[in-house]
């Protein structure tokens, strides 16, 4: 029993506690790359560097300064990025940092993409919204829940026509339609075209809150867009928007077969 206790203390214990902390080192680290507080961790990497190089080198001014200035200037780092503070707490909060889920199998994708073509040539605006790994219930609680499978006859349908939940984002979740007609957060950010709309507007929106994937058609252009990461890519082809879902929703290139079994409304 004592060897077994012994082993456990010397070998399993420090390698459970190595693989936990890089794990949650990790996980940390991908909850920032999709927000702009990487940048929050890159200044406090930059003030750790001066200070390490300042005390190394025994600068006696420098090293003062930084001890007097560094909790001040930590502060202010906190408050001017407090927007993207809140947000990787929010994510926290959903699940996102162990969240698994299922994803839109290849099929249901191309049915979505089928679907925004034909709201694309008819001038039907369209918010698709596929989640990833942060939740949104507080975004499908604004809607009204279908849990439905994914298909281009029901995105039509929702969108074709001046439905009910023609004017809100549809959801998908888990491989299905959580929900239509939700309300999206609008971008907070100032420099957006003036030209773009509230479908845009709102897609960027959701893009900053959450690490979600929205699919937009424009009802004025008919041009198809993408908002993830905080960024919209405005006007790409369909072949483009395939393949940048293929890339975020970890699914590979769709085979021939794959794209016949798509289900192709009339």
């Amino acid at each position: 029993m004592g060897e077994i206790v012994s082993v456990f203390a010397v070998y399993v214990r420090p390698a459970l506690d190595i693989i936990l902390l890089a794990f949650l080192v990790f996980k940390t680290y991908e909850l920032l790359v999709r927000t702009q507080a990487v940048q929050l961790v890159k200044g406090a990497l930059i003030l750790a560097a001066f200070y390490g190089a300042a005390f190394f080198l025994q600068l006696a001014t420098v090293t003062w300064i930084l001890n007097v200035l560094g909790p001040g200037l930590i502060i202010a780092l906190a408050i001017v990025f407090q927007p993207e503070l809140r947000k990787i707490f929010m994510r926290l909060g959903q699940g996102g940092l162990f969240r698994g889920g299922s994803r839109p199998r290849v099929t249901q994708i191309e049915a979505a993409l089928n679907a925004a073509e034909m709201l694309s040539s008819s001038r039907r605006g369209a918010l698709i919204v596929f989640a990833r790994n942060v939740g949104l219930k507080n975004i499908i609680d604004t809607g009204t829940r279908l849990d439905a499978l994914l298909s281009s006859s029901l995105i039509l349908t929702i969108f074709g026509h001046d439905t009910p939940l023609h004017d809100g984002a549809l959801i998908v979740q888990e491989g299905r339609v959580a929900a239509a007609g939700c309300f999206l957060p609008l971008s907070e950010q100032q420099d957006i075209r003036k030209s773009f709309g509230t479908r845009h507007r709102a897609a960027l929106g959701l893009s900053e809150e959450a690490d979600a994937v929205v699919l937009v058609v424009s009802e004025e252009t008919g041009a198809l867009s993408l908002a993830y990461e905080s960024k919209l890519y405005y006007g790409l082809t369909l072949d483009l928007i395939r393949r940048r879902l293929g890339e975020l929703l970890e699914f590979p290139e769709p085979t021939a077969d794959e794209l016949e079994e798509a289900p192709v409304a009339e």
